[in-house]
């Protein structure tokens, strides 16, 4: 299983939005509006990296009022 977080920066008022569409993405398992730099956290999970690559880029990076996002992939011991 490969897993990732991303954080992303939201257009200013759209955060619940981005919540509520994330929640509708496959892969997606957690979702958080969060304060600081960022303004939504999320925890996505696949069983390929191409899969947990086509979802990020296609699907969630497309979403209206996603201003940036940033990737940080999940390193588990093998």
């Amino acid at each position: 299983m490969h897993s990732a977080f991303v954080l992303m920066n939201a257009e200013l008022g759209k955060e619940t939005q981005i919540v509520n569409e994330l929640k509708k993405v496959s892969h997606v398992k957690e979702v958080y509006p969060v304060y600081g730099v960022y303004d939504v956290l999320m925890v996505i999970e696949s069983d390929s990296m191409e899969a947990l690559r086509e979802t990020i880029t296609s699907k969630v990076r497309k979403l209206d009022g996603i201003k940036s996002t940033l990737t940080m992939i999940i390193v588990k011991d093998q």
